[in-house]
C-alpha cells in the first residue's frame, strides 16, 4: 500500500470509531486527494478546531472557494457541528476527515464526481 492509501485507511478509522460514519471510500479518497500535500505534512493534516483563524481559512478556502458555498452564517455553524462530531477533545482532528464530513453535510458530493 502507498503512503496516501495508509492515511485514507486511517482517516476511514477515524470516520467509523470517533465520528460513528461509515465512510464512502471512493468520496475519502477524492477528499483526500484533493487535500494535496498537506495530508502528508504533520501540521498541514490536522485541523485546530479552537483557531478561530484556522476554522475561517476552512470557511473561506474550503467551503465558499471548493465548494461553491455563498457567504452565509451557516458555514461557520456547520463547521463546529462537524468539530462536535468529531470531538472537541480530540486533539488530532484529520483535515481530510474535517473535509469529508463537512461534504457530506452540505450534500456536495458531486464536487468530488
Amino acid at each position: 500500500m502507498s503512503k496516501r492509501d495508509d492515511l485514507i485507511a486511517k482517516y476511514a478509522e477515524e470516520l467509523s470509531t470517533k465520528c460513528n460514519v461509515k465512510p464512502d471510500l471512493a468520496l475519502l479518497t477524492k477528499v483526500t486527494i484533493g487535500c494535496g500535500p498537506a495530508i502528508y505534512s504533520e501540521d498541514a493534516s490536522t485541523v485546530a478546531g479552537s483557531d478561530a483563524a484556522e476554522l475561517e481559512t476552512i470557511k473561506k478556502n474550503f467551503l465558499m472557494k471548493k465548494l461553491g458555498l455563498p457567504e452565509s452564517p451557516k458555514l461557520m455553524e456547520a463547521i463546529n457541528a462537524v468539530i462536535d462530531v468529531y470531538g472537541r477533545s480530540n486533539r488530532s482532528k484529520y483535515r481530510a476527515v474535517v473535509y469529508y464530513l463537512l461534504v457530506k453535510h452540505f450534500g456536495k458530493e458531486a464536487v468530488y464526481g
